[in-house]
């Protein structure tokens, strides 16, 4: 499957702009279309998890998360194209002429876990940029990632071109290690999920990896923030979708606000039930709170996906840069403070894909920032960081015409 894919790629290259734009648009119809069909796979997943676990929130599809699916491939349609373009040109002495153009990476594969809008983004940024797609999604979503694959199938027949350039290989973990060594055939690979996911892809692929997705992301409240801003900012971060790489994990408090803005924030986390992991300091303030125990070390730097936060005392934000240095996944950081220049000193000092002045963490995203559809977050700095979208599914060649020219 991995070979068939890898053969389909050159004729997906050679399609016209017009013609990947037309297919994007028809997926997003067809989808709307099939709507119950995907539905009704999607159930089934649901059915096999614990309801009570809010990570299944990220399996989940409804009527709404369906239509912003759509509306977020016809988005992606209207993009420009990244590949084939010339980023520079010039004649070198020697009478060379030389270019520098954008071309598709190839191959693209990605192993995810539990998402199964998942299969759509890639897919569609795969497509509108040139690239074949082989995709490794988790049994936990396994119809429901047939059915979105049959959907995509379906348009790509109608319009001629070879299903394989959007390939999904069977659930099974053994498969997974097919793509970790096919090297000849996938030319970077995309884990999106869980720190432990994408550790276990790092450690174990031969093919390049981009890694995206692990979050453990903080928000700080400077002594001298705006404190019902910050209750606002702390909330939304923490509650509007605690399964995400972008919600908040850890919440950092200047000492000289946090006896009051911990008392703000105890009715906003106990109607969310938050269980809050505190240290000695944070402790101390929010006792009497119901979800309240003491902070373990490694609560500071874990990934929770889930309706729980580790909060510290800290006393200056030399404390806070410190602490966000140890533990930080360098995904997104945010502080909340009125003075200017300790905002400029925190939005320089820290190491992350997206750092953030008096807003939520949760922006972090490609539809938020304006990209369409995104593959994940890239933490790292080679080739991609933050939003992993459309404009960076391309690598550079170089094109050189001559007359005869030896050296």
């Amino acid at each position: 499957m991995i070979k068939k894919a890898y053969k389909a790629a050159p004729a997906l290259r050679a399609v016209e702009d017009k013609l990947l734009k037309k297919t994007l648009l028809m997926i997003a119809d067809e989808l709307e279309k099939q709507q119950e069909a995907l539905l009704k796979a999607n159930r089934k997943d649901v059915a096999k998890q614990d309801p009570a676990n809010p990570r299944t929130d990220r399996l989940r599809l409804d009527p709404q998360r369906i239509k912003n699916i759509a509306a977020s491939i016809r988005k992606v349609s209207r993009l420009p194209n990244p590949s084939n373009q010339i980023i520079e040109r010039k004649k070198l002495p020697n009478g060379l002429l030389l270019e520098k153009r954008s071309v598709p990476l190839g191959v693209v594969g990605a192993v995810f876990e539990s998402r199964p809008n998942v299969v759509f983004d890639i897919a569609v940024l795969c497509l509108r940029s040139g690239n074949a797609c082989v995709l490794k999604g988790s049994s936990e979503a396994a119809h429901s990632n047939i059915a979105a694959v049959s959907i995509i199938h379906a348009v790509l027949k109608k319009n001629n071109l070879p299903p394989e350039v959007v390939t999904l290989l069977s659930p099974e973990r053994e498969t997974v290690q097919e793509l970790f060594t096919a090297t000849q055939y996938v030319d970077v690979l995309i884990p999106r999920g869980s720190d432990s996911l994408i550790s276990y892809v790092r450690k174990n692929s031969l093919v390049p990896v981009i890694e995206t997705g692990a979050g453990v992301c903080h928000v700080y409240v400077e002594e001298k923030a705006d404190l019902p801003k910050a209750e606002k900012i702390v909330v939304n971060a923490k509650v509007s979708r605690p399964s995400v790489c972008n919600a908040m994990d850890a919440l950092l408090v200047d000492k000289k606000v946090a006896p009051a803005f911990l008392s703000m924030l105890k009715p906003d986390f106990e109607k969310y039930k938050v269980e809050v992991l505190a240290d000695d300091a944070a402790y101390k303030l929010l006792k009497g709170y119901p979800f309240l125990k003491k902070a373990a070390p490694a609560d500071f730097g874990k990934e929770f996906l889930d309706l729980r936060c580790a909060v510290k005392v800290v006393d200056n934000i030399g404390e806070a840069l410190e602490h966000i240095r140890e533990h930080s996944t360098k995904h997104s950081e945010a502080i909340v403070t009125e003075d200017k220049k300790q905002a400029e000193l925190f939005l320089r000092e820290v190491d992350a894909a997206a750092v953030y002045h008096n807003a939520s963490t949760r922006f972090t995203d490609g539809e938020e920032f304006g990209l369409g559809a995104e593959i994940g977050i890239s933490t790292q700095k080679l080739h991609a960081r933050g939003p992993f979208a459309l404009e960076k599914l391309v690598t550079e060649k170089w094109v050189l015409r001559g007359n005869g020219q030896v050296r």
